[in-house]
Formats: structure tokens, sequence, C-alpha cells
């Protein structure tokens, strides 16, 4: 209780202290100011953030992972942001994984007692076979989980990058970790109930972490996705969206290159502006690391407009 009490996260907020009288217009508009904030805090962790994701990007080039690890809402968000990861940027499911306390089972339903469990961190980290090149992100608004404690130590021994995504300062995981991510959005709107700001904070960052580490390997061509995973109707049409976009070629053009190419929407914008074979397409996509703004480039490809 006294650890509690020292937390931001756990504070009352005194701006809101009266909100059980006020009218649902007044509540909603406290609510949003409350919100404001937040991209501010966030911002205020660039440095950190930045560091987070060179790491990454380092480990990804690596044969190495990203492997979030947390308890409750924040053991959500990172499982919700790992499972986005293959359909955006047609990775394997392996390569951003995502834990959380209990098991898949506590997504939909609480765990008791789960977060409590250090050696259980530590277990499911083991269950994964978390090594040296992946990059462990342990999140937990307090900071001193004792599941995401105990994951990030064992993560420690193996000689992995650790990072801690916390809401409070001076955190017992951020004195842990080689990276310390600690937006600090002050006391929520209903005191202790962390999946609001914080898990707001987390939330952006955590988009931050996946999405430029993606960019900088090659997973976008301007800020377009040339990578995602054509699976639905809805995908087929943004494919060929986005080579029409990257190409100024027709809807029946950029249909004829998709086909062509198995829905491989890289290589469909690379035949559209080179006129090579898939083949071809394909091995000066290879030779080029994957990245498409680089094998344009080195085909003498002119890019559209």
């Amino acid at each position: 209780m006294s650890e509690l009490a020292g937390l931001v996260s756990e504070a009352r907020n005194p701006r809101t202290t009266e909100i059980d009288l006020m009218s649902t217009a007044e509540l909603l508009a406290a609510i949003n100011a409350e919100d404001r904030g937040v991209p501010e805090a966030v911002a205020r962790e660039l440095p950190a953030i930045t560091r987070a994701v060179d790491r990454i990007v380092a480990a990804f080039q690596a044969g190495g992972r990203l492997i979030y690890i947390g308890a409750g809402t924040s053991g959500r968000l990172g499982v919700l942001d790992a499972s986005e990861c293959p359909p955006t940027f047609s990775v394997p499911e392996g390569m951003v994984v995502g834990l959380i306390a209990g098991g898949d089972h506590a997504l939909r339903h609480p765990v008791e007692g789960a977060e409590d469990d250090p050696a259980a961190g530590r277990a499911m980290l083991q269950s994964v076979g978390a090594s040296a090149r992946d990059v462990i992100v342990g999140i937990a608004v307090s900071g001193r989980t004792p599941f995401v404690i105990g994951a990030l130590d064992h993560a420690r021994e193996l000689g992995a990058t650790t990072v801690a995504l916390t809401c409070n300062p001076n955190s017992t995981i951020a004195a842990m970790a080689d990276i310390a991510i600690s937006p600090v959005v002050g006391p929520e709107i209903l005191t202790g109930s962390t999946r609001m700001k914080s898990g707001t904070a987390q939330k952006l960052v955590l988009n931050m972490l996946t999405t430029a580490s993606m960019i900088r390997i090659g997973k976008s061509y301007q800020n377009l996705m040339v990578d995602l995973t054509v699976s639905n109707r809805k995908l087929e049409a943004r494919a060929a969206r986005i080579v029409m976009e990257a190409t100024g070629c027709t809807p029946a053009e950029a249909r004829a290159h998709l086909d062509a190419t198995e829905n491989d929407v890289k290589l469909a914008i690379l035949i559209a502006l080179t006129g090579l074979s898939p083949d071809d397409a394909r091995t000066a996509l290879t030779r080029a690391g994957g990245v498409l703004r680089r094998a344009i480039t080195e085909t003498g490809a002119k890019p559209a407009a």
C-alpha cells in the first residue's frame, strides 16, 4: 500500500475530484482535457524511443525479435501491437511477439495473481526461446509488476537488449533496463484506472516502436504500406490503390501487375516502373535487400511524381 501511494499513476487527480457530480457533457470534456496531455508526455520520451527503435532495427537485421511482455492492460496492448505486424508488414508471426501474464486466456479474462509471480515472467520468456539477439520490452504502468521484473531479470541474464515502458518516473523496471521509456501522464481522471491516459501513452509508444522499426528495414515505400498481406477484398482494393499511387498506373494496370506477382505489392510497383519481368523484378528486389526505393534506384527507374 505504501509503495502504491508513491506512484504518480495511483495519485488522485485534483481536477476531477467531483466527477461524480458532473453532467455527461462535463465528464466527457474532462476526460478529453486530460487526454490532450498524453502526446506531450510521449514527446518528452522521443530520445529514449529513438534509442529503442535503433536497437530493434539492429535486432531484426541480425535475425532477432521484438518481444513485448506485460500484465493486464499493458500485456494486452503489447499483444495487440504484435498481432498487427504480420498483416501490415508481411513479417513472420514470430518476429514480433506479445506475451501476457496468464497466457492467452488473460486477453479476455482477468487471471488473478498472474502478475505477482516473477518466476512466471521468466518462464514465459523461456517458453518462446528468448535469446541475446532479441529486444525485450517490459510493459508496466507502475514499473514494479513482479511478472515483468522476473522477465526483464531473465532477459538481462541472456544478454538481450532490455526496454522498460512505464508511466512512473524512477521505477524499478526503468532502473533494470538498458533503455527506459517513461511518459509520465499524471494522475488518471478516475484514480488508478491506468487503462486511460497511461494505456493511451503506452499504445502511442508501441505504435512508434513497431512502425518506425518496420519503416527503417524497408517495409514502406514513401508513406505507402508496400509489404501488406492481401488477405481480403478490402486489402485487395488497398493493394491496387497503393500500386496506382506509387506508379501513376491505371486501375486495370495495377490489377494486372498484382495478378502477375500473386499480390506482391512491392514487385507490382517495381514491374510497373521498370517493365521488368516478375522474375527479374524479384531478383532486383532481393539484390536491394527487399528495400523498394533502393531497387528502383539500382534499376535506373524513374519514381512516379
